[in-house]
């Protein structure tokens, strides 16, 4: 990426999370994240290394690069946050200790997960197509209850969209 590029895409704003729908910002703040070069601090604690005496110029760069990574990481998450999780989060000192807290506040534990993607699964079996909907409409709606069960970590086949669909359509 050329440093036009990437200076434009920096002025695009975090997601914003205020503590509902964490699934859903955490796919958009990886992939906001991964754009900037800096998910890495987050997905991995890796350690920067002290410098051994006389470091080369090599050394020295990728040290820096590692560093600021972290702080660059700790800062997007920080910004992404309303002031009242912010307040959760104040005290952790790395990037990583920050997402995998949010994590496991927010996600909900498998048993939660599980009744969650059970009751999505329910609503789209009880979707009808409305007379007044095209047909896209409702594909649109099938979709977005399918994406939804995706979120939570469980397969939802396509083709079971496509099958819903032409069983409403015949």
């Amino acid at each position: 990426m050329d440093i036009e590029a990437g200076s434009s895409f920096s002025s695009i704003s975090s997601p914003m999370f205020d503590g509902d729908n964490y699934q859903v910002w955490a796919v958009r703040m990886e992939a906001y994240m991964e754009a900037l070069d800096i998910w890495e601090a987050v997905e991995e604690d890796y350690e920067i290394l002290v410098l051994p005496n006389n470091p080369t110029m090599a050394q020295i760069k990728l040290q820096k690069e590692k560093n600021t990574k972290k702080s660059k990481a700790k800062a997007c998450l920080f910004a992404a946050v309303s002031s009242t999780v912010f307040t959760r989060i104040i005290t952790l000192k790395l990037a990583y200790d920050i997402w995998n807290y949010l994590k496991s506040e927010y996600e909900g534990d498998e048993r939660i997960k599980g009744m969650c993607v059970l009751n999505l699964i329910r609503e789209f079996e009880l979707q009808k197509m409305k007379e007044t909907e095209s047909m896209k409409e409702y594909s649109d709606r099938l979709l977005d209850v399918a994406n939804r069960i995706r979120l939570l970590g469980s397969e939802f086949k396509d083709s079971r969209i496509v099958e819903k669909n032409s069983c409403n359509s015949a």
